[in-house]
C-alpha cells in the first residue's frame, strides 16, 4: 500500500510561550514533529512493512520544517514534499487546499494525519482534506487493520470505542494509543540525508494565491490570566446559589 502522511512541525510541548508585540515569539524555540503526527508516521511505517508499500510525508512550512521531515525520513519514510512557499502559510482552509493539490498528483491507498496539532488544536485540516479529495475519513483512530480494499478502524468515541469500516482509499487521523512511535536509528539517520525531498510552490501545484487566501482572521493573541486561589462559598444552599450567580455575573462575567 502507498501511504501519505500529512505532518506539521510544532512548538516543543515543553516550550514556554511568550508574546512580542501581540505575536508568539519564535526566537530560540525548539521545534518538533507534532506529537499526534508521530503516531500517523508510525502507523504508516507499520503498513509499509506489512505490505511492502511506500510512505510519503507532505508538509507545509518555512525552511525549518526540513528538520522535522528528515526525522520522519530517518524513522523510515521514503520521500517527502515540502510546500515552503509563504503564500501557503494560511489557515486551516488554505492548508487543506494546498495539501489536496499536492496529494492529487500522487497515487495512494491511505492518508494518515494526526488527530490535531498541539499548537492550534483545531482538528480541521484532515477533515477538510478528505472532503476535497472525496474520500471517506475516520477520526481519532486507536487501531487500524485491513481486509483487502476495506479498512477497519477503531476510534475513540468519548471514552467508548466505535468500529468503522471504509473502502480504500481513505483518510484516518491518529489518536494517542494507536501505537508507540519508534526512534530513528543511526542507519536511518544516515539514509535520511540521501532520500528525495521535493520543494514546491503554490503556483507549482496549480493554485492561485488569491484562491487560498485566509478565511479566518486572528484578532488577538494573549496569555491566559494566572489563576488565583479558589473560594469556598458558605451558608445554606439558597444563599450559596445566590452568591455563585452573583460571582458569575459580576466578577467572572460569564453569564
Amino acid at each position: 500500500m502507498n501511504v501519505i502522511v500529512c505532518m506539521k512541525q510544532t512548538f516543543d510541548t515543553e516550550a514556554k510561550i511568550t508574546l512580542t508585540d501581540g505575536k508568539i515569539n519564535e526566537e530560540g524555540v525548539q521545534w518538533i514533529i507534532n506529537p499526534y503526527d508521530e503516531y500517523a508516521i508510525e502507523e504508516a511505517l507499520k503498513i509499509k512493512e506489512a505490505t511492502e508499500g511506500t510512505v510519503t510525508v507532505v508538509t507545509i512550512g518555512p525552511a525549518r520544517v526540513e528538520e522535522a521531515v528528515r526525522t520522519a525520513l530517518a524513522m523510515g519514510a521514503d520521500d517527502a514534499v515540502i510546500v515552503d512557499d509563504p503564500a501557503a502559510f494560511g489557515d486551516e482552509f488554505a492548508a487543506a487546499e494546498v495539501l489536496a493539490a499536492v496529494i492529487r498528483t500522487r497515487t495512494y491507498d491511505v492518508i494518515l494525519a494526526g488527530n490535531q496539532a498541539v499548537d492550534d488544536g483545531s482538528s480541521q485540516v484532515a477533515v477538510r482534506l478528505a472532503q476535497l479529495l472525496d474520500v471517506p475519513h475516520v477520526s481519532t483512530i486507536t487501531k487500524l487493520t485491513f481486509d483487502g480494499a476495506v479498512a477497519v478502524a477503531e476510534r475513540d468515541a468519548e471514552g467508548d470505542t466505535e468500529v468503522v469500516e471504509v473502502k480504500l482509499p481513505a483518510l484516518f487521523t491518529a489518536q494517542q494509543g494507536l501505537n508507540e512511535p519508534r526512534y530513528p536509528s543511526l542507519l536511518g539517520i544516515r539514509k535520511a540525508s540521501k532520500k528525495p525531498v521535493e520543494h514546491v510552490t503554490v503556483a507549482g501545484i496549480g493554485l492561485a494565491e488569491n484562491a487560498i487566501a485566509k478565511r479566518v482572521a486572528v484578532t488577538e493573541t494573549f496569555i491566559p490570566a494566572q489563576k488565583g486561589a479558589g473560594r469556598i462559598l458558605t451558608g445554606d444552599t439558597p444563599e450559596r446559589v445566590r452568591e455563585l450567580v452573583r460571582e458569575l455575573r459580576q466578577t467572572s462575567k460569564v453569564i
